[in-house]
């Protein structure tokens, strides 16, 4: 098992892509949430979804 803290899935009803407003598409192997909008994949660090524009990278 591992020591990270995983994603509650359940989260991604209520978050949306900061720039674009659109809904998230949750990516488990990459640990990140994808904005398909803005083309932006946001990190998810410890469990914790990084919703900065500044943290995300482009796709």
């Amino acid at each position: 098992m591992t020591d990270t803290p995983l994603f509650d899935r359940r989260m991604i009803e209520a978050l949306v892509c900061p720039q674009s407003h659109t809904t998230l598409s949750y990516d488990a192997e990459a640990q990140e949430l994808i904005s398909r909008a803005a083309n932006l994949a946001f990190p998810i660090r410890n469990g914790i979804p990084i919703l900065l524009i500044d943290e995300a990278r482009s796709l």
